[in-house]
């Protein structure tokens, strides 16, 4: 039996053509773009931002959106991210002003602090002040759909990241092509594509506009977790395996489609557990019933529910041994297990969380 293809919707040829700087793109990267924007629900791009730092892979993205937004006359704008962390961050805001003006493309900058005192590190810290100055922006300009210029070299570094981290399928899925954030959504049509494309397209920049993309220097620092896996990890990695890259994204495709079938099943098994919306509660007795794997995976889904942070493995397994070791209704001892700001206890058979003071 024939095996149907996919069908790929072609972007205007004609129309981008006809743009003075359509010569500078890559057909490959712009195909990419209109194949993501088609399957977004249709009628509801009214128009677009790119998240422009200002380095090689952010200017490539913004060229090509520029040529395609023409095209299909949707405005767009450019956010750039000012975080104050290096003393070039104001050369930088001037220097992707002066792309946005050479790409017809309105430009909006914010500044932002970054907490370098939070805990998580300054890669995490910076990373949550960006999005969130994201938001604001979309917010301000009335704009709900953000592409950014991940490729398939990112894609397979942070496989590689979390994979030391000991992340199970939902983390090695990695970036997802579409992801929902808080009042917009983050569209990365390059996740398949290499970055020596997007190098080639900065040449050309280059070459033609006189704009040369900017050179952050943390992002080869090996100070930083994913600047050391690029200066000590890579260059073995591309002598001895080439063409990883392509397969770790491979891996967090498969990645992705595992963890949507965990949770698909997880979301069935929660409901076979009389599972109670109104003070988010299910039966115990039937929840050991389950095999250990999925008593784990129906557990992070009713965490997930409650929009709680995923416990440690050890913290998930203790918890789970409390739960098994209950009475079958729970009258004998009761169950208080501390998780966030919430208690998981168990009372009268089911198992329920409750806020503490």
């Amino acid at each position: 039996m024939a095996v149907s293809r996919k069908f790929v919707p072609k972007f205007p040829l004609a129309q981008i053509q006809a743009h003075p700087l359509a010569e500078l793109c890559d057909k490959r990267l712009l195909q990419s773009i209109h194949t993501l924007y088609s399957n977004l629900p249709p009628a509801t791009v009214q128009q677009v931002a790119v998240a422009l730092s200002g380095g090689v892979d952010s200017a490539a993205l913004a060229l090509h959106m520029a040529v395609w937004a023409n095209a299909l006359n949707l405005p767009l704008h450019c956010f750039h991210v000012h975080h104050g962390l290096q003393d070039v961050a104001d050369q930088w805001s001037q220097h992707v002003q002066t792309l946005a003006h050479h790409l017809g493309a309105s430009i909006h900058i914010e500044r932002v602090h970054v907490d370098l005192l939070s805990g998580t590190g300054i890669e995490a810290a910076a990373r949550d002040a960006r999005y969130l100055a994201f938001q604001a922006l979309c917010q301000r300009v009335g704009v709900h759909h953000l592409f950014v210029a991940h490729h398939q070299d990112d894609q397979a570094e942070t496989v590689l990241l979390r994979l030391l981290r000991g992340s199970g399928p939902t983390g090695l899925g990695a970036m997802a092509p579409v992801s929902q954030r808080e009042g917009f959504t983050v569209l990365r049509p390059w996740l398949d594509m290499p970055r020596s494309l997007l190098l080639a397209v900065g040449e050309q920049l280059t070459q033609h506009l006189s704009w040369t993309p900017v050179q952050d220097g943390t992002n080869v620092n090996d100070d930083y977790t994913r600047g050391a896996v690029r200066e000590r990890l890579k260059p073995h990695l591309n002598e001895r395996w080439p063409g990883w890259q392509k397969i770790l994204t491979r891996h967090a495709k498969l990645s992705r489609d595992t963890a949507q079938l965990l949770e698909e099943v997880a979301a069935e098994d929660l409901l076979r557990l009389d599972y109670r919306k109104r003070d988010h509660s299910f039966d115990l007795k039937a929840w050991r019933e389950l095999s250990a794997a999925r008593q784990a995976q129906v557990m992070r889904h009713w965490l997930a529910l409650a929009g709680l942070k995923m416990p440690t493995e050890a913290r998930l397994d203790d918890m789970m041994r409390q739960m098994r070791t209950l009475h079958a209704l729970g009258f004998d001892r009761h169950m208080q297990v501390k998780h966030g700001e919430f208690y998981v206890i168990c009372r009268q058979g089911r198992v329920i969380l409750q806020q503490y003071a």
